[in-house]
Parts: C-alpha cells; structure tokens; sequence
C-alpha cells in the first residue's frame, strides 16, 4: 500500500459513507462528520473517528472529502473546517460550475491544494470501490490525492490541472444529463406501457439485443417494476437538484436543454407525491395523478 493519509469524509449520505468506508479498507485513517451525526456514526463500527463540528473533523487531515449535498453547503461547511494550509481538498459534491469557482477561490485563501473531482457511479459503485473519479487539480498535489482516488475508485480521469476551470464538474453535468434522461425515459415507458395495457416483458422482448438495448433500462425497469426503489442508489430530491443544475449550467451557456428542464419537473413532481427518498428511478410515479 502507498504511504497512509489521515482524511476528513465531510458528508457521510449514500456515497460519503461508502466512500469513507473503502478508504479506511485502504488502510487510511478516517475522521467522519455529518450535519445529522446519526448519519456519520455507524461509521465508527468500520474504524472511522465521528467528529462533532466540521473543524474537529479536518483539524489533523492530510486530505479533506467532501461530499454535500451542493457547492453551497460544501462552501458553508469547509468556511467552518478552516483546514491547515498546505491541505488537499478533494471537491466531490456535485455542484454548479460557479460554485466550484467559489470554492477553488475560498481554497486559494486557506491555502489548500483544490481539487474539482466530482465521481460517476451509484450507491453500488460507491460501496464496491469501483466510482469513476473526474478529477482536475495541481499535478504537484496528485500523489497526495491520488491513494484517495484508487481506494474509492476503479480508474481516475484526468481533465485539467486547475480546479477553478471546473473541467471535471463539466464533464460530470454532461454526464449527469444523459443518466437522468435515460431514466425519465424508463419510467415514462414503463408508465405508458402500464398505461395501454402493454406488458411491459414485451417491451423488453422486442428491444433485446439491439442497438435500444441497455443494461441501465432493465435495472431501473426491473427496480420499478419489483418495487425496489428503496433504499435508493441516487434519491429522487438528489436527482432534481442535478437537473436543475444541468439547465443552469446550459442557460449560462447558451443552450436550451428542454429534456433536462422537464427531467427536473418529474423528479420535483415525484418528491411532491412523496418518493423524494426513493430511487430517482421512481420519476415514474410523476406519470400518474395521485
């Protein structure tokens, strides 16, 4: 194993904990903090140190996580930690594009080495250890970093040496727009299906094996249709605040993103009819009135 790091998970949800767990499989020690302690202490059983302020959490880190529900709790939250200089902040929330530049700025000033690294991958990538890591910082900062990456991580990929450009948190929203239209895509297909009186294995029939086929259609199809969208890999609220994201970013930009607007709408509709904690696969439920 490469030289142990002390690293600060801030943010123990679905990915966070799973995260914070292959990292101390890595042989690093793990200071956890939460802003719902109860989240963060089952974590203890796995060898992590449960910290009570964000501050506590970073005090000896020699790489602070975090992964928030947005670039503006991330930025609250690591104001309060007030890491050491010298420091290596690994950027996971998903965030906006202006966002990172804040953060990249607010590390600037605590003197931290920032690094925007967004992951790809779901609650079973995440506790498998196989999330693909977007990362984008100083090269000379990388092998503080990089025993990080490969604990929580099947590959890392590269896309810049300045965080502040956001180039990972980019690539992540182009991502991120085809996951989430992919799954709308499901459940409205599914829906009508139900709908008409189709069988939906007959959906699933006539497509198989073709170019229409993907694996991610029959997991999300079957998680709706077995009624396993708890707990969730990716919550439905989680969902629309990406969504939301993406038609920012898209607007800033000068592109009309139409699909990704009324992906946001289904996952708001959804948490209305009360499946915000659900797996975003059950946007399906935004098909029917209640």
């Amino acid at each position: 194993m490469s030289e142990a790091r002390t690293v600060a998970m801030l943010g123990t949800g679905i990915m966070g904990a799973a995260m914070a767990r292959n990292i101390i499989r890595a042989g690093h020690t793990v200071h956890v903090w939460n802003r719902t302690r109860a989240k963060a202490e089952p974590l203890a059983a796995d060898g992590a140190h449960v910290a009570d302020t964000p501050a506590g959490a970073v005090h000896d880190a020699d790489v602070v996580v975090t992964m928030l529900h947005d670039g503006a709790a991330a930025l609250e939250v690591m104001r309060q930690a007030a890491a050491r200089p010298g420091t290596a902040w690994i950027q996971s929330t998903t965030s906006s594009i202006g966002d990172v530049g804040e953060m990249a700025e607010l590390a600037r000033e605590q003197q931290l080495l920032f690094f925007d690294s967004p992951v790809l991958g779901t609650r079973q990538p995440a506790e498998d250890g196989q999330l693909v890591v977007l990362a984008a910082g100083p090269a000379e900062g990388r092998p503080a970093v990089a025993p990080v990456f490969d604990a929580v991580g099947s590959r890392t990929v590269w896309t810049g040496e300045d965080g502040a450009a956001a180039s990972s948190t980019r690539l992540k929203l182009v991502a991120n727009s085809w996951v989430l239209a992919v799954t709308n895509a499901a459940g409205e297909a599914l829906a009508l299906a139900k709908g008409l009186g189709v069988d939906p294995q007959g959906f699933f029939d006539i497509i198989s094996g073709g170019a229409l086929d993907m694996g991610y259609l029959h997991a999300k199809g079957a998680a709706i249709l077995e009624d396993r969208l708890t707990p969730p890999s990716f919550a439905v609220t989680t969902a629309a605040k990406d969504a939301e994201l993406i038609v920012q970013a898209g607007r800033e930009h000068g592109v009309r993103l139409d699909v990704a607007e009324a992906a946001a709408q289904r996952f708001n509709r959804a948490t209305e009819l009360g499946h915000g904690g659900e797996d975003m696969a059950a946007a399906y439920f935004a098909s029917f009135d209640r």
